[in-house]
């Protein structure tokens, strides 16, 4: 399993919805995916960045990797923003500031099945946004509003993507 750098199309591609949480093989990817983020020293990882459209991210929190699958953002904060200086292991040497909702609540099933639901708020709101848009083909070079660093990288590699990946 590796990472997928842009442009990639499976990037801009949207996820499917998984069905069968306890098989085999889907548990080993779950495993595989939470070892290749904590790797890279991400702190985030959807699926589609290992090349896959299952709708699954891994997300780094105080007590170890989470594992959300079919997640949904079901609230978030309307009026309060957080402004973070975002990178992605799909786009090494790229930097940006990006403006999202500073809290979020988040409904996912975690790798057993079971229904979660929590409440993020700060930088963990921010990265699960960030892995959420990926489910959806969304790109955080879409919402940057100010480059810190790679601009002229992020243009090139934009300017190499077809139209259909745009």
């Amino acid at each position: 399993m590796n990472i997928v750098e842009y442009p990639r199309k499976i990037l801009r591609q949207k996820t499917k919805k998984v069905t069968n949480i306890a098989h085999s093989d889907f548990q080993l990817f779950l495993k595989e995916m939470t070892e290749i983020m904590l790797k890279e020293d991400g702190i985030g990882l959807a699926a589609t960045q290992v090349n896959s459209n299952l709708r699954v991210t891994v997300i780094k929190m105080k007590d170890g990797a989470e594992v959300m699958i079919n997640p949904k953002i079901c609230w978030k904060a309307l009026i309060k923003k957080n402004i973070v200086d975002e990178g992605c292991l799909s786009f090494p040497g790229i930097f940006g500031l990006v403006k999202r909702p500073f809290w979020i609540i988040v409904k996912y099933q975690d790798k057993t099945g079971q229904l979660k639901k929590i409440k993020a708020e700060g930088l963990l709101s921010t990265v699960i946004q960030h892995e959420l848009d990926h489910l959806k083909g969304v790109l955080f070079i879409d919402k940057i509003f100010k480059y810190t660093k790679g601009e002229k990288k992020a243009k090139e590699l934009m300017g190499i993507a077809s139209l259909g990946e745009r």
